[in-house]
């Protein structure tokens, strides 16, 4: 069949579909953006309509995260590549389908006809510009794994790479929002991380990793004050377990932080999101920094490896990473506090009770 009569016929499909009300799911081929369209469930597309404003974006600029979100998912691309298309489509043109910027650059992604990304009616089509976006992502190896801003660098070899990671946190709320899910941690193939190795393995002790890392910045005195606990530097949304089991004494928003659903900074005070557990013979866990409202909450009582929480950079924070205390003799009669008077270097004491931490899965 000639290249004219498949553009006939796609164009008699999309009409006879859209006359059915049945929606269209563009289906594209290696030479051409748009060659095909089919009808799709419904139950499997994310929103991508109504939604509003979410943050500082609006409904204009949500519309078009969606369509980046909405090709992201036909492609059967995961939900981590959906963040870094979203993110930088907000560095590039402010979630703007452009029809300058510069030089030749066009579009939501700035994409450059004199580059190679297409002719400029090509690139100011949102479908195609995301396809062609996704299409290079997917071409990287280990994308997946690969820090926001370094994947969004190799596809657009900007001159101003560290951009891109500074949009991630705003990225995710968006993609979640257009999506239809509280957070894209919900969603499949969100990040590697979120399930790194599988369920926790709690040992003979009662006692299991929060999660696996290594030890970065470690317990002791820091820039005059003491460091209460470890630094365990992880991407967003990887899963924090309970060290062991016990009760949650706290969860929720650092009162010292005030706002925990941004990210913080190393001016930014408190923990963030944060989660204390008091376990038995009267030790304690501190878990600081998630990305969002706690898994638990006051009172629930919890088991050795039990998802709490997400990694995320909340309150005093330079980053994704979660900071974790151990403490001992923490409670006195009915009540239980966890200070920096009872805490202790974790990294003995968890490896007292065979769950060393270090060390990726």
């Amino acid at each position: 069949m000639k290249r004219g009569q498949v553009a006939l016929g796609v164009a008699v499909t999309a009409a006879l579909l859209l006359l059915c009300g049945l929606p269209l799911t563009v289906v594209l081929t290696d030479d051409a953006p748009a060659a095909a369209c089919t009808a799709a469930d419904p139950s499997q597309q994310p929103a991508t309509g109504g939604v509003g404003q979410v943050g500082r974006w609006n409904a204009e600029q949500v519309g078009n995260a969606a369509q980046i979100v909405a090709v992201g998912r036909q492609l059967g691309v995961p939900a981590r590549g959906w963040v870094i298309a979203v993110a930088t489509a907000m560095v590039e043109s402010s979630l703007r389908n452009l029809r300058g910027g510069d030089r030749d650059s066009l579009g939501l992604f700035q994409q450059r006809p004199s580059q190679g990304w297409g002719t400029p009616a090509q690139i100011l089509d949102p479908v195609y510009a995301a396809s062609k976006f996704y299409d290079k992502l997917q071409r990287i190896n280990g994308w997946e794994s690969l820090p926001l801003t370094v994947a969004a660098q190799r596809v657009q070899v900007s001159a101003f790479p560290d951009k891109y990671g500074e949009y991630e946190h705003e990225a995710e709320q968006v993609v979640g929002a257009v999506a239809g899910v509280e957070s894209v941690a919900d969603l499949p193939g969100a990040s590697l991380a979120r399930c790194p190795g599988g369920p926790a393995t709690v040992g003979a002790s009662g006692w299991t990793v929060p999660l696996r890392a290594a030890v970065g910045s470690g317990y002791g005195p820091r820039n005059g004050r003491l460091h209460a606990g470890v630094d365990l530097s992880v991407p967003r949304n990887t899963v924090i377990h309970a060290a062991s089991g016990g009760q949650v004494a706290w969860a929720g928003c650092d009162p010292s932080t005030g706002n925990c659903d941004i990210d913080g900074s190393p001016a930014t005070r408190g923990c963030g999101w944060y989660v204390d557990l008091v376990h038995a013979d009267g030790y304690g866990t501190r878990y600081c920094h998630m990305i969002r409202r706690p898994d638990v909450t006051e009172g629930e009582t919890v088991q050795a490896g039990q998802r709490i929480g997400l990694v995320g950079t909340s309150g005093h924070s330079s980053g994704p990473h979660l900071h974790f205390q151990t403490h001992q003799r923490v409670c006195s009669g009915s009540r239980c506090d966890l200070d920096n008077s009872n805490s202790t270097d974790p990294v003995p004491f968890m490896r007292q009770r065979g769950a060393a931490l270090g060390g990726r899965r």
